[in-house]
């Protein structure tokens, strides 16, 4: 009898700890952590979070963004800006210090997806991000 083979859960969790190893060994040189680069990459698409936001989309618990947002700060990543529509929000944004990380580290990141998807057709690239898109849609509402 065969085993039967592993569940779909089991296999993307597979993934991600393969990617974060990568990640880990990539960033490991500049002082940033997995989570620091991914709430940078957030950043660098959207300026001006809040921490709450910032916390959703970079996939962390509004709490843990605190202590990970100290560490940006003494990184020197971030910069903090008082909300000019709001005067008890402050707006969270890429440092030039910050902006000179992602770039440095951009084509390792770059060349981890390109490990993780070589022999796909681009046809197949974009299935596997569109399913995982719907995916996330359906865990998330």
């Amino acid at each position: 009898m065969t085993a039967p083979a592993p569940t779909l859960l089991y296999a993307v969790k597979q993934v991600e700890l393969a990617v974060r190893a990568q990640l880990d060994e990539l960033l490991r040189p500049t002082g940033c952590t997995v989570p620091q680069w991914t709430a940078l990459t957030v950043l660098a698409r959207r300026e001006g979070l809040t921490g709450a936001e910032l916390a959703r989309n970079a996939f962390v618990s509004p709490q843990a963004m605190g202590d990970l947002l100290a560490a940006l700060d003494r990184g020197g990543w971030v910069t903090r800006t008082p909300d000019p529509t709001h005067g008890r929000r402050v707006l969270i944004g890429l440092s030039d210090r910050g902006r000179a990380l992602l770039a440095a580290v951009g084509p390792g990141a770059d060349a981890v997806e390109e490990r993780m998807v070589a022999g796909f057709s681009d046809e197949e690239r974009a299935a596997l991000r569109a399913v995982l898109n719907r995916c996330r849609t359906n865990l998330t509402g």
